[in-house]
């Protein structure tokens, strides 16, 4: 039931089923995680947001990627997207995770401490602006962050 939802609010977001459909692939990968698919509700328990986190690679090292981050039309600029990436991003922490990539908009992903990833040595394997390309370090007094080429799941397709 949860999965429709999740779905619902992906094709109400976004122009196509691209990232709905994603979603559901992404589902049935490997690179799912347990817990890091997470969900923001309007008062009335209505599913309005999502945020996803699935294992990539840089290099040969795990990190995660963030995307699809979806929220209903209706409950924009209302910090339901905002919550469900805090909560994914806490939710990652918790489970150990470090490095977190996003491609995103430059100016909505620095409020959670994303910074360009190339500062990391960290870079996409399709041309993209660097702006875009984001990486934020969970632990950073961890060990050093991997760097190289992000090495994303099958169902993105790159």
């Amino acid at each position: 039931m949860l999965g429709a939802a999740v779905r619902a609010v992906n094709l109400a977001a976004f122009p196509t089923a691209h990232e709905a459909d994603l979603v559901d692939a992404l589902r049935g990968d490997p690179a799912w995680i347990p817990g890091l698919s997470i969900v923001a509700e309007a008062p009335d328990g209505t599913v309005v947001g999502h945020a996803l986190l699935t294992r990539c690679r840089v290099g040969e090292a795990p990190a995660l990627a963030l995307a699809p981050v979806a929220v209903a039309p209706e409950y924009q600029r209302t910090g339901a997207g905002s919550a469900a990436v805090r909560a994914a991003l806490g939710a990652a922490q918790e489970l150990g995770e470090d490095l977190v990539l996003v491609l995103g908009h430059p100016d909505y992903y620095p409020r959670f401490g994303f910074t360009p990833a190339s500062g990391l040595g960290i870079r996409a394997s399709f041309d993209v602006p660097d702006v875009a390309m984001m990486a934020l370090r969970l632990r950073p007094d961890g060990a050093t962050a991997p760097t190289g080429v992000i090495r994303y799941p099958a169902p993105f397709g790159v």
